[in-house]
């Protein structure tokens, strides 16, 4: 079944008729870019939810593109429609590829945060990386804005989403930013652990 709202398209898969909803905002790591929608890491979740009697509907509103201030954006009215319980905030990723402040980025991150528990959805902060030719500096401050979130929000973290993946060309598209279709499962053992520790 497809669902479209506004800007929002996202494939739904309905376990029961009115299950609990699980958000997904993130940008094209999350959005199965450059692969089958199928293959993707957020389609596998829905898959995996399933299979484990966790009966989850899954909603991404994940695009290609989008920065932590897109992501804010459109937040309030996911949040608003879908009335997810849980909500998994996968971005940060372009706004370090263009090399945005890192103040930026935190404030958009906890304001997200703020939106989502303001609903009492539960968060899952999903932590990124830059490539080491971004500089020490900069690539240190960015992956302390995931931990200093989640230090200070007592969130439930993902480290990296890409860990044991981005450095393995087997694993990556030939943009070398993107994973392929075999990277996907190892994304989803990557949330998997700190997902299911706010699953009912």
């Amino acid at each position: 079944m497809l669902l479209c709202l506004s800007v929002f398209c996202s494939t739904v898969f309905a376990a029961t008729a009115n299950p609990p909803t699980l958000l997904v905002v993130g940008d094209s790591l999350s959005s199965a870019y450059g692969i089958e929608p199928d293959k993707g890491w957020v389609t596998l979740l829905q898959a995996r939810l399933k299979q484990q009697g966790f009966l989850y509907q899954v909603i991404n509103i994940s695009m290609g593109g989008d920065t932590t201030s897109q992501g804010l954006e459109k937040l309030p009215a996911a949040l608003l429609h879908y009335r997810p319980k849980i909500v998994i905030i996968a971005l940060g990723a372009n706004d370090g590829l263009r090399g945005l402040p890192v103040s930026l980025i935190q404030k958009n991150l906890n304001n997200m945060v703020t939106l989502a528990e303001q609903t009492h959805a539960k968060v899952l902060l999903v932590g990124l990386l830059i490539p080491v030719n971004y500089g020490p500096i900069y690539r240190t401050q960015f992956e302390n804005v995931y931990k200093d979130i989640m230090k200070r929000r007592h969130l439930i973290t993902v480290p990296f989403l890409l860990k044991d993946i981005a450095l393995d060309p087997t694993l990556m598209q030939a943009d070398q930013l993107h994973p392929n279709a075999l990277g996907q499962p190892r994304i989803l053992e990557n949330v998997w652990p700190y997902l299911k520790k706010l699953l009912k």
